[in-house]
């Protein structure tokens, strides 16, 4: 069936039948695609039906859907002229893990990030009602996604405008009994009813011809029994109260029903609509359905058994997850938190082990921010565990709440530089610029395992401001020969001649690299230092950089503007010291193998050794 559909408008002719056979069609496809590529199998697995379901009645060109956060979108690209190059999912100028505009005109907004659909989709609705253009809008957001502050902000804005807009709510972990089941079923129908809603709108209009008094009592009793009725078969009148017509829930896998019911959303209802659609994450894959947290979000795995090969070697995740735990042993005042990340920032043991100590506040960075800061305001110690990419979401929270009251909060930037396959969205490339600049922010960037332990040991115990500590994904590498952490110190990995090369957290084994390179080409070998702590920056070590007299290189995985090499720089120039700063250019990254992205962006070893044999190493002589 999938090899008949070539866009999306050939779905609209299908019979049920064939939207059901599709659909295994569809999900068989993202299952083989997703073993060889990775990506997030389980929540597209799971909105496979209500995106078959959603193409069936909206015309996606006119219709304009947004997809929160996007990972669950695998079956929407595949429907929307896209199947062809879905082999390319998750790699270097293939199709994006997410919706992303510059891809495609079926993506209605770029994503990536939690609680922003349904604010795109509202300005959308109101740009299509300025610009006098047709068509529905319509926002998919999973129930996580509602977590997020944002979501409610929209929310209570769409409400309030009353515009003809659609919500669906995909919801992946309420069950529904049979008895309410049975019920809701029959309530959806009805609320969603052409001769329903009529009936309804002529007892308001009817009403008019009476005195404003009495009319508005009339429709305030109106209101309660409606309310009434809500509040014995519906178990989210929230949406309600917010001036939402709440439908559902339904089964998000009953694609008959789900057609239906849109087509009655679309053709009978006005106003902000909310359809709560209650579906299975990992659905028509097994493992997946069996082991959803370990699908959501997977790299390639075994099709026929879905095994996936852990590797021998501890991650940075893991490495901070387990110091925490040991940290947290001794120091009965630390707490973990983090924002719906448990298992991606290495917490899950730490969860297990001190339960009323850890604190998941679903996604909700703000939040986990200025809580932490109540918690350190009072004496307990906060580790906040949030990925860099998603710091950015509570900036404001840590300058007002955290750095400007000196409170002693912990932060732990994970997946901290480029990160591969997720894309711009993803790339944690921007903290250094947002940290450098926050007074009373201490910034550590650890290399190896045994720097990350020893700064967090460090962290546990400093009590003058916050501090943020970031690392990058994959495996955490040792190094046996590791000096002890000095507070605002850096330290020497090697001492040479004729260059100094400073790297910032994984940008020090770049240099070590690097080192090795042109020590094999020409007749010396570089310095090379670690700058363990960003900021404060090491004086000393400014200061014999300036007596050198040689060139500097520094490397970092972060963009170039405001990040350590544009410091460093701006220190020594005025002494005539050439600085290379080697670090992310003023673009948005792509998605791709994170050592071919680092390569092509000038921040693999061989990559910066060919920039700097002509700027730096021209005048030195090659071993022949």
């Amino acid at each position: 069936m999938l090899e008949k559909i070539k866009n999306p408008s050939q779905i609209k002719s299908l019979n049920c039948n064939d939207l059901v056979v599709l659909a295994a069609d569809v999900r068989k496809r993202i299952i083989n695609v997703t073993s060889k590529n990775g990506g997030h199998v389980a929540p597209s697995l799971g909105a496979t039906d209500l995106i078959i379901a959603l193409l069936k009645v909206f015309d996606p060109l006119e219709d304009r859907i947004v997809f929160d956060v996007g990972h669950q979108s695998y079956a929407y690209k595949i429907l929307t002229e896209r199947n062809e190059r879905f082999d390319t999912l998750r790699t270097y100028q293939g199709i994006s893990g997410f919706n992303n505009t510059s891809e495609s005109s079926y993506d209605a907004f770029s994503v990536g990030h939690s609680s922003t659909s349904i604010s795109a989709a509202l300005g959308i609705c109101l740009a299509n009602e300025m610009n006098n253009k047709k068509g529905h809008c319509i926002s998919v957001i999973g129930d996580g996604a509602l977590t997020g502050g944002m979501a409610f902000e929209a929310l209570n804005h769409a409400g309030h405008l009353q515009k003809k807009f659609i919500v669906i709510l995909n919801d992946n972990k309420m069950s529904i009994s049979k008895n309410v089941g049975a019920l809701q079923h029959h309530l959806s129908e009805m609320l969603t009813s052409k001769s329903y809603n009529y009936l309804k709108k002529q007892i308001w209009d009817s009403s008019e011809i009476l005195p404003t008094k009495i009319r508005r009592h009339f429709l305030s009793g109106a209101q309660k029994l409606e309310e009434s009725m809500m509040n014995i078969l519906v178990p989210n009148i929230f949406f309600e109260d917010l001036n939402f017509k709440y439908v559902g829930p339904i089964d998000g896998h009953d694609i008959p029903r789900l057609v239906r019911i849109l087509n009655k959303i679309k053709n009978n209802m006005e106003g902000s609509i909310l359809l709560h659609v209650i579906t299975k994450k990992g659905k028509g894959y097994p493992f997946a359905e069996n082991q959803v947290s370990k699908f959501h979000g997977i790299g390639p795995f075994n099709l026929d058994t879905g095994y996936i090969n852990p590797g021998k070697n501890i991650s940075w995740s893991e490495a901070f997850g387990n110091k925490l735990c040991q940290l947290a042993e001794n120091n009965k005042k630390i707490v973990a938190i983090t924002a719906a990340m448990t298992d991606g920032t290495g917490l899950t043991n730490f969860a297990k082990k001190y339960p009323s100590r850890f604190f998941d506040v679903g996604i909700a960075e703000q939040h986990a921010v200025t809580f932490a800061g109540g918690l350190a305001i009072q004496g307990i110690k906060p580790f906040v565990a949030i990925y860099s990419t998603f710091i950015q979401r509570a900036l404001d929270q840590v300058i007002h709440d955290i750095a400007l009251q000196k409170l002693p909060v912990v932060f732990c930037f994970d997946r901290a530089g480029i990160v591969g396959e997720d894309g711009a969205t993803h790339h944690g490339v921007f903290d250094l610029s947002m940290m450098q600049m926050i007074p009373n922010m201490t910034i550590i960037s650890p290399y190896c395992k045994e720097e990350l332990e020893q700064a967090m040991e460090w962290a546990a115990n400093y009590s003058e401001g916050p501090v943020a500590i970031r690392y990058p994904r994959g495996v955490a590498p040792d190094d046996e020969n590791y000096q002890k952490l000095e507070y605002g110190k850096s330290q020497v990995i090697h001492n040479g001649e004729n260059l100094n090369i400073i790297g910032i957290g994984e940008g020090v084994n770049i240099a070590k690299e690097l080192s090795e390179i042109i020590k094999s080409f020409y007749k010396f070998e570089p310095s090379v230092y670690n700058l363990s702590f960003v900021k404060p920056i090491d004086n000393a070590l400014i200061l014999k950089l300036i007596k050198d007299k040689v060139p500097v290189i520094t490397i970092e995985e972060n963009v170039l503007r405001g990040g350590v090499g544009e410091y460093i720089s701006m220190l020594l120039n005025q002494h005539n010291i050439k600085v290379y700063p080697f670090a992310l250019p003023d673009t948005f990254i792509p998605h791709g193998d994170t050592n071919l992205l680092k390569n092509i962006n000038n921040l693999s070893p061989s990559s910066i050794f060919e920039s700097i044999k002509e700027k730096i190493l021209l005048n030195y002589k090659t071993i022949t």
